[in-house]
């Protein structure tokens, strides 16, 4: 059975047998034992493992997407691809965030059942945060990484892997070839080692599933239901509206047209759920359906598979504020600001594979004091939801190859807009 089904079965057992469990025998001995014992253990291993994976992935992963610029030699064009990347993955970020908070998906749950689903979960080392402007510019240099690291100062390991990566790139030396690859096979190994946690994430979902809704009964999943509808609105509002607009205005090209010669992208996409394997697809897609030069094609769209995750970016604000509005952790602007910061340098290493942004959430959350348990209810309609994001992921690359090819080569740019 594939990973995604046995996950689904696994979301299907734990949250029909913790709904169950709540109907009938909500608040008896052996139930309590049973969460106590067995199933919330069982979801905190699974967490932590997940956690435990945060730090490597992390920084071989930025890293390594920094250092696939080549900065040294590509100037202009890549100068062009991180500043489009870094404001169109800004407004999906607030878009995201502008809808959760006036939707509000998380909200309604009764305060006696809110304080049910805290259940005393990993308590994450949090840096004290800043929450000023100024604070936030000074926070995120660390003068100490390794201090930085053990504290939870998530902005300051992000900012020391982006310049360590733009660094790593402009050294040409043999010996920086060899740390290169020493990156790669990091990230190679966290990769391993993520894909080896996911096989066991039926058990882990199911696990946190039942602890959950054994709790909360079923008004949690109507907050779910909100929380989907949620995130799909976002990311249709940032497909057809941002992306639109920025293919004819920026890109000078007909959004019909576009959206018609990126179909096969966007199904392989979708059904892949993952942007490096839609990527050789995305690449005969630009240069033969849009007509882009393949060399700025080639760049823009192997560098976007692994840094442009413009749907990736707002699943993973949404996702944060809503599981601190499902269990009441009140977040001030400057909170939200850090959150859609984080989803935004996050986008660049968060990995091109299915459930890639797992980690991501998980540190947020940790950061932000809010219960990791509830990643459990994300997990049981992750899958789904990862397809559609992809999909946001994928249709970004391609617009921002769009962009960065108009002025480069205006003639084929302006023939495929016809």
């Amino acid at each position: 059975m594939s990973s995604h089904r046995t996950m689904l079965l696994g979301v299907a057992v734990g949250a029909a047998g913790g709904l169950t469990a709540n109907a009938v025998a909500a608040g008896h001995p052996t139930l309590t034992w049973i969460v106590d014992h067995i199933t919330y253990p069982v979801g905190q291993i699974f967490l932590r493992l997940l956690f435990m994976l945060v730090l490597p992935i992390l920084f071989s992963a930025l890293v390594m997407g920094v250092c696939e610029l080549d900065l040294k030699h590509v100037g202009r064009l890549g100068l062009r691809t991180l500043g489009y990347t870094a404001v169109v993955s800004s407004i999906a970020v607030l878009i995201g965030l502008v809808l959760v908070n006036l939707i509000r998906p998380g909200d309604g749950l009764p305060e006696a059942v809110r304080s049910l689903a805290h259940g005393g979960g990993i308590k994450a080392a949090t840096a004290p945060v800043d929450t000023s402007p100024v604070g936030m510019i000074i926070a995120m240099v660390p003068d100490n990484i390794f201090k930085a690291a053990a504290g939870g100062d998530v902005l300051a390991v992000i900012t020391f892997s982006l310049l360590f990566g733009i660094g790593l790139s402009l050294a040409q030396t043999d010996a920086a070839t060899r740390l290169r690859e020493c990156i790669q096979g990091l990230l190679d190994v966290s990769m391993r080692l993520i894909e080896g946690v996911l096989r066991f994430a039926a058990i882990g979902v199911g696990a946190l599933l039942f602890t959950i809704t054994s709790r909360m009964g079923i008004g949690i999943m109507q907050q779910l239901a909100a929380y989907v509808l949620t995130v799909l609105l976002g990311l249709g509002l940032h497909m057809f509206v941002v992306y639109s607009l920025s293919v004819r205005f920026l890109g000078g090209m007909s959004p019909v047209a576009f959206f018609r010669g990126s179909r096969t992208a966007i199904v392989t996409a979708f059904s892949t759920a993952s942007s490096n394997a839609t990527l050789p697809t995305a690449l005969k897609v630009a240069e033969e359906e849009l007509k882009l030069p393949p060399s700025i094609a080639r760049f823009v769209l192997t560098a976007g598979a692994a840094m442009n995750q413009n749907g990736t970016a707002l699943f993973e604000g949404v996702t944060v504020l809503f599981l601190a509005q499902v269990y009441g952790v009140s977040l001030t602007f400057g909170q939200q600001a850090t959150v859609m910061l984080i989803s935004v340098l996050g986008g660049i290493g968060t990995a091109g594979i299915p459930a890639g942004s797992l980690p991501v959430i998980a540190m947020i959350l940790g950061m932000l004091g809010i219960p990791p348990e509830g990643l459990g209810l994300v997990l049981g309609v992750d899958r789904f939801l990862d397809m559609c994001r992809t999909v946001i992921n994928v249709v970004g690359d391609l617009a921002a190859a769009v962009f960065v090819s108009r002025d480069q080569h205006p003639k084929p740019q302006q023939a495929a807009g016809a």
